[in-house]
């Protein structure tokens, strides 16, 4: 037969200098530090379209705006989940 187990609600950790940190937030600043240096790394212009206007931009511009875009989007969405 199958036993149950207590399985702990609390989040996965890591001591780090002496302080507990959790292994999603270590995640989330591995993946910011690879976003700012792949945005810092494209310097170089390009042409966008919006629908009627066409703009030319410098392309890390154009990268940072869609990764806050994308932050917004995913929080906003994480967030009403979380809350039903």
């Amino acid at each position: 037969m199958a036993q149950k187990t207590f399985r702990s609600r609390e989040p996965s950790t890591l001591t780090v200098k002496g302080r507990s940190v959790r292994i999603r937030t270590i995640g989330v600043v591995v993946l910011a530090a690879l976003a700012i240096w792949f945005i810092a790394a494209n310097t170089g212009s390009v042409a966008i379209r919006l629908w009627i206007p066409s703009v030319t931009l410098p392309l890390w511009a154009v990268l940072a705006v869609t990764l806050l875009v994308g932050l917004g989007m995913g929080g906003y969405l994480f967030r009403r989940r979380t809350k039903r």
